[in-house]
């Protein structure tokens, strides 16, 4: 143990909330766990002396996170012009409700609420890498500016701005519906879906729903998203012809209710549902298998 009373037990405690950070700056588990492991690598690589110095090692390990996920979202819309499709965040369980194998994956540590649902994540896709950062550690986590300043390398003052214009962003118009609600208007879709029932699909969906899947070109699945709930909903009739067998599941999706569609045992979707006025406004379906690693369950 340093001066600055910094144990190995205290660091590794700090693991949780730094996942938690990465995860809504980033989107994806495995990048999110890439992030952390290197802002604990650039820890351990410090001289003993200087890690004696630093008061706060938790705050010194979120602004590394913080700039590692920078540096990551710098780089990110470019990967994801060469993506297969459509890219969507990495889809989370509740761990009361989904069980797999030992806990080692970072979604364990995910802490689900309101800043983590796929409509919120969503909306932080459509900010710049830095105002995702400031507002992210601002309005989510509570960072003052003066140490998220650290973090982008700018004044408090910029930082500040760079919240205010993501704040813009996120949609404020209307109250979110309750998981109640959300959970009665999904198990309706279900039962629709089930029975193939497009009139019941349509009365359900959202004149203007959208509906968008990520595959990552490794399993088929719509490129474009489908706009109309029309379209949706002949889509969806579509999909349950072609795979015989398809059990569909209420479950949580990123701390709100959902389905997760499996075949013999085997989660083939999990999709996430946005709900406004008792109709499905968005459906986001994650068919990418290497997004749906924390939704293999024991065996």
């Amino acid at each position: 143990m340093g001066t600055a009373g910094t144990s190995t037990d205290a660091l590794a405690g700090e693991r949780r909330q730094l996942i938690n950070v990465a995860y809504r700056l980033l989107g994806s588990l495995a990048e999110s766990e890439d992030a952390v492991q290197e802002a604990y690598a650039r820890w351990y690589a410090l001289p003993r002396s200087r890690r004696d110095e630093i008061v706060s090692p938790g705050a010194w390990l979120t602004t590394v996170t913080g700039r590692v996920c920078l540096d990551v979202l710098g780089s990110a819309r470019a990967r994801r012009e060469r993506y297969v499709g459509a890219w969507l965040p990495d889809p989370l369980p509740d761990h009361t409700e989904w069980h797999h194998g030992p806990g080692t994956d970072p979604a364990d540590q995910l802490i689900l609420d309101e800043s983590v649902t796929m409509a919120f994540l969503v909306v932080l896709e459509s900010m710049t890498p830095a105002e995702r950062v400031a507002f992210v550690l601002h309005d989510v986590f509570r960072y003052p500016f003066a140490e998220i300043a650290g973090v982008l390398g700018r004044t408090p003052a910029a930082c500040k701005q760079l919240a205010a214009s993501a704040r813009r962003r996120v949609r404020v118009e209307r109250a979110p519906v309750t998981a109640t609600g959300q959970a009665d208007v999904v198990r309706q879709v279900k039962e629709a879906w089930e029975t193939r029932d497009i009139a019941a699909l349509v009365e359900l969906l959202d004149p203007a729903a959208v509906m968008t899947a990520d595959g990552g070109g490794l399993v088929g699945t719509v490129l474009h998203p489908i706009e109309g709930g029309t379209r949706i909903a002949q889509y969806m009739v579509a999909i349950a012809d072609k795979a015989p067998g398809l059990e569909l599941l209420e479950r949580s999706v990123n701390g709100v209710p959902g389905l997760v569609a499996e075949r013999a045992g085997a989660v083939m979707t999990v999709a996430a549902f946005d709900v406004a006025d008792g109709r499905v406004t968005r459906i986001w379906a994650v068919r990418n298998p290497e997004k749906l690693g924390p939704w293999v369950r024991d065996a």
